[in-house]
């Protein structure tokens, strides 16, 4: 798979629930300061040799000299990728550079197109990323994580999946994140030319967590934003060669994971009016989701799976309440 690198070997099968009461550091903000970039595809970098993205990206990283993972991020459908920057702090507060593209600005193109201009910036990243960043912040694309939410989500697994046509990508990538991930909608052009779910099985094996909402089938316009059929738990049956976690944040709807407050009035409309939202906070579901990522991903790329291992056995350690939680390892080979 031109997309998929192996992830360094780790043991992460959840342990009996022990007696675990404390919150986990890694639902809290880490120890670094986390500063934001926005990079146009005319800006000049920090250095002076300009290498311009092919789409507008929001980039966050660790404001402190050092080497760290990159996380490449999709936001869902018309929405900003702005409109996710307190997730984005939590996850470069605990040393992770998230760079999210602008792959459109309102109405999405079909799906395989969003793909391609996905793996446009792919491609970019091994020669442009590290233009457009301060010189003693390096960006170490060796482990490299596709994540999305909701139609972003749908990209990252198809990018897993190898539907772009512009073959082949330039950074392979070593684990996979959904959030809240939906298949398609048909007025939204979000389906894919196969539809992703025509595939009874996956034929990636690289590590994936998905994080479903519990809210996200309900209907508060025409349709659920994230219907059931198309939703979290039918890409998570899929990815059947590779260890698969699963949660589902029950209180919580399909929008609730995007900042109170997103800047941009069309994000705002999105996140307030289209889904059926939750009555609790939704920064402690921000925590929970900037937490997950973290321990899945410290235990994939850095071979420490304690914390993922703790939230497995206990779920009680995160910041709201879970309920389905699963963990499948890949088939013996």
């Amino acid at each position: 798979m031109a997309t998929a690198a192996d992830s360094k070997p780790v043991s992460v099968e959840a342990k009996p629930a022990g007696s675990a009461t404390a919150t986990l550091s890694v639902f809290s903000n880490g120890p670094y300061t986390p500063k934001p970039i926005t990079v146009k595809t005319s800006s000049r970098c920090f250095n002076s040799s300009p290498s311009p993205p092919p789409k507008p990206l929001f980039i966050v990283f660790p404001d402190s000299q050092g080497k760290y993972e990159v996380i490449l991020f999709f936001p869902g459908t018309s929405v900003s990728n702005t409109s996710y920057s307190k997730l984005f702090d939590h996850l470069a507060s605990h040393g992770y550079i998230v760079v999210s593209p602008q792959l459109y600005n309102l109405m999405p193109p079909k799906g395989n197109k969003e793909v391609d201009a996905a793996a446009e910036v792919i491609n970019w990243l091994p020669k442009g990323l590290q233009s457009h960043l301060p010189e003693n912040v390096v960006a170490d694309l060796n482990y490299s994580a596709l994540m999305g939410h909701s139609r972003g989500g749908l990209t990252a697994f198809a990018l897993a999946q190898g539907y772009a046509t512009n073959l082949p990508l330039g950074l392979k990538f070593s684990a996979l994140l959904g959030v809240d991930p939906v298949a398609g909608i048909p007025y939204f052009h979000s389906e894919l030319d196969p539809p992703i779910l025509d595939y009874e099985s996956f034929n990636f094996s690289i590590p994936v967590t998905v994080i479903g909402t519990g809210l996200g089938g309900l209907a508060k316009c025409v349709v659920p934003c994230a219907p059931e059929k198309e939703n979290h738990q039918q890409f998570f049956n899929r990815c059947t060669s590779s260890d698969r976690a699963h949660f589902d944040a029950t209180s919580y709807g399909h929008m609730d994971v995007l900042d109170d407050c997103p800047p941009d009035l069309k994000s705002l409309a999105i996140s307030k009016c289209m889904c059926t939202n939750g009555t609790l906070p939704r920064q402690p579901l921000r925590q929970c989701v900037g937490g997950i990522a973290v321990a899945f991903l410290k235990a994939y790329f850095d071979s420490e799976g304690d914390d993922f291992k703790t939230i497995l056995a206990d779920p009680s350690v995160a910041p709201i309440t879970l309920g389905q939680v699963e963990f499948i390892p890949a088939p013996s080979s």
